[in-house]
């Protein structure tokens, strides 16, 4: 893990922040040896991509669609996630939005003396810093791949983020059971009935598989996750928007000079498919270098860390080298 100290920095909304913290790891190939794989990281993500413990080894990795052997792959961690350093910690989370995180990574690749960026992925709140970084400098990445983003924020995403907020400063157990209400949207009803079919986990205590696994994962997240980053972690994606100040949707991609390529899950109910398709085929009039790809799955948003298959077949061609 190494770090870069930002300092005096101004954030969008006008806060100046004297000291930012920016994490990062570098696999693969040295800098400046091979072309340059940008990731970002989802909400409950970090820096740690492939190796032990990474969470994507099944995508980056030798078998895998990026082959560490042919590329440099960076991931940042977006500042105050607390991966590593839970002195890391952002109170005024609220003061904070996509806009900052995508500048923060900008001065990163700055000071990392690196010109191009062949590739950015980012999935789910990743992929939306993905498109900020896309926007904010226009001929600075080859290919931008969102895998089950959006460049805005919904109505719908607006409402969960209030409903987590509301969670996460009244609850008693706070990670634990915004967690649990996480889940639930990330996954479908189909995925949940192939998974557990009402099966109990404990007749005695009449405790069904599906309590038992959701608790699991509430607490599995309160070990590793502090209540500050979380916070942020969700605030963020109520401030998803490329278009703030900038002109409609079509106005703003169409000047990216990056290959887009969107990737949506047919069944997220996170980030619906519908509207990935529908910002696709209006981009496509006016943009050339743009393409779908769909991943169909019964397990929702989830599916990006479970159809691995699928993601490899529809991404390898992308990194042929």
């Amino acid at each position: 893990m190494q770090q870069i100290i930002i300092r005096n920095h101004k954030l969008r909304k006008g806060e100046k922040m004297e000291k930012i913290i920016l994490s990062y790891q570098i696999f693969g190939r040295k800098l400046h040896e091979a072309p340059i794989i940008l990731v970002n990281h989802a909400l409950t993500g970090n820096s740690n991509v492939i190796g032990e413990n990474g969470w994507w080894n099944e995508f980056i990795g030798e078998k895998g669609t990026v082959n560490p052997q042919n590329y440099t792959i960076l991931c940042f961690n977006i500042p105050g996630n607390g991966f590593e350093n839970k002195e890391n910690v952002i109170e005024n989370y609220k003061d904070f939005t996509v806009y900052d995180i995508a500048d923060f990574f900008w001065y990163g690749i700055d000071y990392l003396n690196i010109n191009k960026i062949f590739a950015a992925i980012g999935s789910s709140l990743g992929g939306a810093i993905t498109w900020e970084m896309a926007v904010q400098r226009k001929d600075k990445i080859d290919k931008i791949i969102p895998i089950a983003t959006d460049w805005k924020a919904t109505d719908w995403i607006i409402a969960h983020v209030l409903l987590q907020d509301y969670i996460l400063n009244n609850s008693k157990n706070p990670i634990s059971d915004a967690r649990i209400h996480g889940m639930l949207l990330y996954r479908t009803p189909k995925s949940l009935r192939m998974k557990f079919n009402r099966a109990l986990q404990n007749e005695k205590q009449f405790l069904f598989q599906i309590e038992s696994w959701l608790n699991h994962h509430g607490e599995k997240l309160e070990k590793r996750f502090s209540l500050s980053s979380y916070k942020l972690m969700n605030h963020l994606l109520k401030t998803i928007d490329i278009t703030e100040g900038r002109g409609s949707f079509l106005q703003v991609a169409s000047k990216i000079r990056s290959e887009i390529h969107f990737v949506a899950i047919d069944t997220d109910r996170f980030f619906p498919a519908e509207e990935t398709r529908e910002d696709f085929e209006n981009l496509k009039k006016i943009k050339e270098n743009v393409f779908y790809h769909e991943i169909k799955s019964i397990h929702g948003h989830d599916a990006f860390l479970i159809e691995y298959e699928q993601l490899n077949y529809l991404l390898k061609p992308l990194f042929n080298v």
